[in-house]
């Protein structure tokens, strides 16, 4: 099927072709009449797939040819939107509210261009049609009026409510969390029809909007009776054959190193210093020994994509019974892995490498924070009850050190936002928020899974084997230029922006650092650069500056981990036939893509469980008066950011002491009668005027007694 696709699709991109009827088709193709209907069928899925469309007059050509895109697309709470192109070469598009015609977020479309771009505008378009719809169901607040209902959706990038007629309420109450399905998509002038398939909680009670969150990004705690049975049949214990191809690593000193709450242990470590350098071993679960390929087990950690690490709980990708149980690498317990040798000299390069199955055992759990007092802090007590450790972590310092000189010497950019844990009650109650400390502990993890993830790479991309690598695109010059010139108005200059290289970046993060406009410039240059995103295809990581990338390192809680350790696996054993390697190159642009999806709403539900936390939290210091720093000027208002990482709106309309004008290639606020300026960066004292738990915002004034 898949090459008749491909033999159309050629037919059809030859200069010479015009849109044909379906018998003009039959008859250039000679498709003999037994044929015809398989015909039918390959031109019906390309057209499900957008690849082809059937216009009005029921002629057959490519969306390109009739100045047509497909893609997804993203709208604005502000309702104008933007199509992302399928097509990577092509820029992304605006859509005006007007010209949605009934798509929603995220919808996949067919958009015709009305307007093209030029310059620094885009090109303008309008949606023909929807291929795809993306909600099925959606999640919002249940408000009810006499006769009928709407759904309010918590997504404000879903911009119309959904109608709810009086028979499809199914016991909601006004202001209820709840879950409406879509019976009828909205339309041009007409908002989407629903009925409630699930009452969520009521406004305010404990746990509600948390369980909101998840169901709008379809995560759920509970597994399928199938995967639990399956989970339930492996054995606790690590039955290992002696005459095993498996190396037996027991010998070997190793730790793990994580998070004083982890409990789904990926990763361990060993160093061995030589007189010309150090051998590095990381040691990973091997989770693709009790997950096979195709089993219920792996077909759910597929759907799932990502473990999720909500502000209150763990939504793991794989169940407890194995990710705390026998694939976490718990100490002073026999457990498999997959294992990487690292050969370095003095200066942190790889002089040679070795993969093996293994069976190994984790001499002790080992926290960022005892690691860090051990190292920095010189802290005798622990370095008496680690004694037998200490050499290990003195020579994994080291080493981090070098390694960690060495990325930045070649242009890795490091970004050093700092995040905010919230602790909470066992009711769910904010009872505090501390910025998190990145150590040498962190540091010396970090730098040894990058280094095995590059060695990984580089292996497999050399083998000329089907793989999943993780990418990082050069960002767009249209918006590296924009980034130019916004530091360069703040007395910045960023070097070969035309053709950027990450060390430009980097060296421009080394000059601000320390000082106030750190913070906007780290901010403003993440937003210029692509996400990072999974590929069957190698391309550079831009971040890192590194020609291979992948990720091997956490198979317990990501799937193209695991599924890179079935890779390895078959190429240990050299079973990869050249039937598989088609079997592989087939089904891996699908996970990547779907991986990449999982990963980013995984992303994004973590993040406003957090906010949501954080402004629950700052409830309680209304009419309070905090210092923060100006995080962004726009010509609305003034983003402030507290010390505890806390972000709020200082409103324009409420700064009475003159009119302010918007300078936006400065961005900063000027004051017409008395010069005066709000710039990034600048220290401000704001009282706390309203914390709004519905719309999870804090609005500043400025406190005028400081």
């Amino acid at each position: 099927m898949i090459e008749k696709k491909e033999k159309i699709l050629k037919f059809m991109r030859d200069k010479a072709y015009k849109p044909l009827l379906l018998k003009e088709l039959i008859n250039i193709l000679e498709v003999p009449e037994k044929d015809e209907d398989l015909l039918k069928q390959v031109l019906d899925e390309l057209i499900s797939e957008g690849k082809i469309i059937k216009t009005k007059k029921r002629r057959f050509a490519l969306p390109e040819k009739m100045n047509l895109v497909l893609g997804k697309l993203r709208v604005s709470d502000r309702g104008f939107g933007f199509l992302i192109p399928h097509d990577e070469t092509l820029k992304d598009i605006f859509i005006q509210g007007d010209n949605m015609n009934g798509a929603m977020d995220k919808d996949i479309v067919m958009v015709k261009i009305v307007r093209e771009g030029g310059g620094d505008k885009k090109s303008e378009g309008e949606v023909t049609k929807v291929m795809e719809r993306a909600n099925s169901y959606i999640v919002g607040t249940f408000e009810k009026s006499k006769n009928f209902a709407f759904v309010v959706p918590d997504n404000r990038r879903i911009t119309g409510d959904i109608f709810v007629a009086k028979n499809n309420y199914h016991g909601a109450k006004d202001g209820q969390k709840v879950v409406v399905e879509i019976t009828a998509w909205p339309e041009a002038r007409r908002n989407a029809e629903g009925k409630i398939i699930e009452i969520i909680g009521d406004k305010g009670e404990s746990g509600t909007d948390i369980k909101a969150i998840m169901r709008a990004y379809h995560l759920k705690e509970e597994f399928p009776q199938k995967v639990l049975e399956e989970a339930e049949s492996i054995s606790d214990k690590v039955l290992f054959k002696k005459n095993s191809k498996r190396k037996d690593l027991r010998n070997i000193l190793m730790v793990t190193i994580d998070g004083e709450d982890a409990k789904d242990l990926d990763d361990a470590v060993s160093i061995e210093k030589k007189t010309d350098g150090y051998r590095l071993g990381v040691h990973i679960a091997d989770v693709a020994h009790y997950v096979k390929e195709n089993s219920y087990l792996d077909e759910e950690a597929q759907k799932r994509g990502t473990s999720v690490y909500l502000v209150d709980r763990v939504i793991p990708m794989l169940p407890q019974k194995l990710s705390n149980g026998i694939c976490s690498l718990n100490p002073n317990v026999d457990r498999f892995a997959m294992s990487v040798f690292m050969d370095l000299d003095g200066e942190g390069k790889v002089l040679n490498y070795e993969f093996t199955e293994s069976l190994i055992n984790v001499n002790q759990r080992m926290t960022y924070e005892n690691v860090y007092k051990i190292l920095e802090e010189d802290d005798r007590k622990l370095k008496n009850k680690y004694e037998y450790l200490l050499e290990s972590f003195y020579q994994m310092k080291e080493l981090a050190l070098i390694l960690r000189k060495r990325r930045f010497q070649r242009g890795s950019i490091d970004f050093d936002f700092p995040e905010a844990k919230v602790f909470l009650s066992p009711e769910g109650k904010p009872l505090k928020l501390e910025k998190t400390k990145i150590t040498i502990a962190n540091q010396i993890i970090e730098e040894f899974m990058l280094l095995c993830n590059e060695t990984v790479a580089e292996h497999f991309y050399w083998a000329n084997s089907p793989f999943i690598y993780r990418i990082h695109e050069e960002p767009d010059s249209e918006k590296i230029e924009n980034f130019a010139e916004f530091v360069f108005n703040l007395g910045y200059v960023l070097k070969g922006f035309t053709k950027i290289h990450p060390k430009a970046l980097q060296q421009l993060l080394e000059k601000v650092k320390g000082k106030k406009e750190e913070k906007i410039i780290s901010t403003v240059m993440l937003r210029s650069m692509k996400k990072a995103r999974y590929t069957s295809v190698s391309h550079m990581h831009f971040g890192l500056c590194a020609k291979y990338y992948t990720h091997f390192t956490s198979p317990i809680r990501r799937y193209p981990d695991l599924f890179i350790h079935r890779i390895m696996k078959e190429s240990l054993t050299g079973k990869i036939s050249s039937k598989r390697e088609e079997v592989l190159e087939r089904v891996l642009p699908e996970i990547t893509q779907s991986c990449s999806e999982r990963e980013r709403e995984a992303e994004e539900a973590e993040r406003q469980t957090v906010d949501l936390k954080k402004v629950e939290y700052m409830k309680q210091f209304e009419g309070e008066v905090f210092p923060g720093i100006i995080s962004g000027v726009t010509n609305f208002g003034i983003f402030i950011e507290l010390e505890n990482t806390v972000e709020g709106l200082l409103r324009l309309h409420s700064i009475v002491d003159d009119y302010y004008v918007y300078h936006d290639k400065r961005h900063v606020l000027v004051g017409e009668r008395t010069g005066k300026t709000y710039k990034i960066g600048d220290s401000i004292d704001v009282l706390i005027a309203r914390v709004d738990l519905k719309e999870k915002q804090i609005e500043f004034v400025l406190d005028h007694n400081s």
